[in-house]
């Protein structure tokens, strides 16, 4: 029977969500005295637990009210409600936190400043004016300062700094702003900022302007943010950026700029409306927006290519700084090339002394160290390139809708650890993945422990004890070598089906499906190097169906430094034994001694590691080209002959797409020489470039094709590095569109490696499930 409006009842709802830290507390205390009822809201284990009572017309609103009207940091994934028997409560009271064994709480992530304190930072007249450390529970640092769960201030590192009176009062009561905001201080209380010179010494004055002023003349300073420290430096002058690239060890790699405000962003690069929502949203990520002809900045912030990485203030000391006038900077993460990001002051002054001609830090510990976020936009929405500040470790639901592999709730808790490059972690459990933070390249043995320190704190926030491993099919891959050491059942993925599971992860989609899966180099099955696959991709099964035909990688990992020699592999291939002499105008940038020797070692049978990789057949190009001789960094010759296409139209070059021994084989090889012969006859590398786009665009879609007529299957999905080029993933859903083919592209996880963890974990979940 049901209740009718003049009837007192209780309710109890559990919440699941992204509810501690984020004013939901105050917020349901607000709305049960809105509507007249009594009960209580806490923290709990898994979220927040709600129980009111009250008349039922009462009640409905009231959680109609709690769906529609929530904090902007709140967000309800999950609600269970049950009715209990009244228990005569007159009153309505927040209660201190609970907490249990089996925690497993949504953290939320690092949100950047909000309006309202950013009005309270730059008004004269309120007790926090241009404090360093205002917040409220609407924004500042979570998920980089908490220690535990749930998540209250003893949790955090803001547990040494005292409450004074005022922010004492703020904090308790629940119609304020601050009513239980963790990190709540004031200039009486709470953290300060102080400038230093690299040994260790004050810089007297106030630490914003002398920072500010030593920014203006051309001096590097190591700013600690949020999640770790950053390098800076004025971002028009090409003297002292390049004096920070050599100082940091960091040759040609592109650096990200803070600008003051959107329409400063707007001048410097040409943005969409989906790139002014990122930058203005609480994530504040790097956004990847094409250069602005006149831009103004110095031509080392990012040589090469066709975007700046730009980004807002998300840190009080950001626009305070912006405040003294400063024009564009730039914001680079504060490390030494291939080591972690640096966010312990005794590191920084120890590692960064030799870069940094000053330090802006300040006396909170950072206990989880989160590097900046990149994005790109594409149709619409961004598409996350690094997923770390502002988006971790916000979890992603998976098995709602559209063929979603199981229920929640069922298999083992799944550790995923992602591959060696752009590594990040996943807690795969109960339909639900967390992902780490990008936690960098596994090359230097610092890197190796901050993996292994990530791994272990991410568990221990969330109680998680896996029961199954799942890593890389590399047997001497660093990560996978770490999965089989901790005495838990593992299961080895291959690298690609990895990435086709992960978008497919992202779709809730369990398939089948074909998979396109390009990138610059991941273990094969059969131990050549992949990197330009066809797969049919069906729950936990893989069937390369097609593939990139194979050609050497003389030299083995100098391939993927020494762009010439993919093209020489790829010119050998095309005119045979004599290439050197019909072709040897192309490389002549190329020692005679280099030459030589490739030339005997692919003539006369020397072994070398067979490759399909897409990655190496753009370093070719790249270099044909005259583009980039050297990738001094991952994927810059990639990135230069995207920006130099540009958006030119153009059409492609010859391609094969054939059956050979029951698979389908793409080839390059007639392409690279049409690329030689136009480039004999002058023609120019852009329009090279363009039409090299097209070629691959084309290739690839028609190898799609075939392969879902042959498996009768509607949809391709589109994994690997490479789709990191907007004009290649822009073209291939295009004509896989115009095909009336579905398409899966990344929209929630890095297409690149750092998406490998969540495939590794959704293989390994559908074949545990059998």
């Amino acid at each position: 029977m049901s209740e009718s409006a003049d009837n007192v009842i209780r309710r109890r709802f559990d919440v699941r969500g992204q509810v501690q830290g984020v004013g939901f507390r105050p917020f349901v205390y607000r709305l049960a005295g809105m509507h007249g009822l009594s009960g209580f809201v806490a923290n709990d284990a898994h979220g927040a637990v709600i129980e009111v009572e009250g008349r039922s017309a009462a009640l409905g609103a009231f959680e109609a009210d709690l769906l529609e009207k929530l904090p902007p940091l709140a967000q309800i994934v999950d609600m269970a409600r049950r009715d209990a028997a009244p228990v005569g409560e007159t009153t309505f009271h927040i209660r201190s936190s609970r907490t249990d064994a089996e925690r497993r709480p949504e953290v939320t992530p690092d949100a950047a400043l909000c309006d309202e304190c950013r009005a309270e930072l730059f008004d004269p007249a309120d007790r926090r004016y241009r404090y360093a450390f205002i917040t409220c529970t609407n924004c500042g640092p979570r998920y980089s300062i908490i220690r535990a769960v749930p998540y209250d201030r003893p949790t955090t590192t803001m547990a040494p700094f005292a409450l004074c009176e005022p922010c004492a009062r703020e904090y308790a009561d629940p119609a304020d702003r601050r009513f239980h905001a963790q990190p709540n201080a004031c200039p009486v209380c709470g953290p300060q900022l102080t400038l230093c010179r690299p040994d260790r010494s004050l810089i007297e004055g106030d630490a914003i302007r002398e920072a500010a002023g030593l920014l203006a003349e051309r001096q590097i300073v190591a700013i600690k943010g949020m999640g770790g420290f950053h390098l800076s430096c004025r971002a028009d002058a090409d003297a002292v950026v390049a004096e920070l690239r050599a100082r940091k060890i960091r040759d040609g790699k592109p650096l990200a700029v803070m600008v003051s405000d959107v329409e400063t962003a707007q001048r410097i690069c040409v943005l969409t409306g989906a790139d002014v929502a990122a930058l203005r949203s609480r994530a504040a990520p790097i956004v990847l927006a094409v250069k602005r002809p006149g831009h103004g900045l110095a031509d080392s912030v990012a040589p090469g290519c066709r975007d700046f990485g730009v980004m807002l203030p998300y840190c009080p000391a950001h626009h305070l700084l912006f405040a003294q006038g400063l024009g564009p900077v730039v914001m680079t993460s504060g490390n030494l090339s291939g080591q972690p990001l640096t966010y312990e002051d005794d590191d920084a002054f120890e590692s960064l002394a030799v870069v940094a001609d000053a330090f802006l830090t300040y006396d909170r510990d950072i206990f989880r160290p989160i590097d900046d976020s990149v994005v790109f936009s594409f149709r619409g929405e961004v598409v996350p390139i690094r997923r770390a500040r502002g988006y971790a470790p916000r979890p992603i639901r998976l098995g709602e809708g559209g063929g979603g592999a199981f229920p929640p709730g069922s298999g083992p808790r799944i550790l995923a650890v992602g591959g060696e490059s752009k590594s990040c972690v996943c807690l795969y459990a109960g339909g639900e993945a967390i992902l780490s933070e990008h936690l960098g390249d596994l090359v230097q043995v610092e890197a190796y422990r901050n993996f292994v320190r990530a791994v272990d704190r991410l568990e221990g926030l969330f109680n998680f004890a896996p029961q199954l491993v799942a890593h890389d099919s590399h047997p001497q891959a660093l990560s996978a070598r770490y999965a089989r050491s901790l005495g838990i059942p593992a299961i080895a993925v291959q690298h690609h089906h990895a990435h086709i599971a992960s978008v497919m992860a992202e779709w809730n989609e369990s398939g089948p499906v074909i998979g396109l899966a390009c990138d610059g180099a991941g273990y094969g099955e059969d131990g050549a190097v992949w990197g330009c696959e066809v797969l049919r991709c069906e729950r936990g099964e893989l069937d390369r169906v097609g593939h990139l035909e194979y050609f050497p990688l003389v030299g083995g990992d100098a391939a993927a430094v020494e762009t010439w020699r993919p093209a020489a592999a790829l010119v050998e291939r095309g005119l045979g034994a004599d290439w050197l002499d019909r072709a040897g105008v192309a490389f002549r940038g190329v020692s005679a001694e280099a030459l030589g020797v490739f030339a005997r070692q692919v003539t006369g049978g020397v072994k070398a590691p067979s490759t399909s990789s897409l990655g190496r057949v753009f370093d070719a190009v790249s270099f044909l080209t005259g583009l980039c001789q050297c990738n001094r960094h991952e994927a810059e010759a990639a990135m230069a002959l995207e920006a130099a296409a540009g958006d030119l139209p153009a059409e492609p070059y010859a391609y094969g797409v054939a059956e050979r021994d029951g698979r389908i084989v793409m080839s390059v090889v007639p392409g690279v020489l049409d690329i030689l012969g136009a480039l004999r006859a002058g023609e120019p590398a852009e329009r090279v470039a363009a039409r090299f786009h097209e070629t691959i665009a084309a290739m690839l879609v028609d190898a799609a094709e075939a392969a879902c007529e042959a498996a009768r299957v509607q949809t391709v999905a589109l994994s690997g590095g490479c789709f990191c080029n907007r004009r290649l993933l822009s073209r291939v859903v295009e004509l896989l569109e115009e095909r009336h083919l579905r398409v899966l592209h990344h929209r929630r996880v890095p297409t690149g490696d750092g998406g490998l963890s969540l495939g590794q974990a959704m293989v390994a979940a559908w074949r545990s499930a059998g």
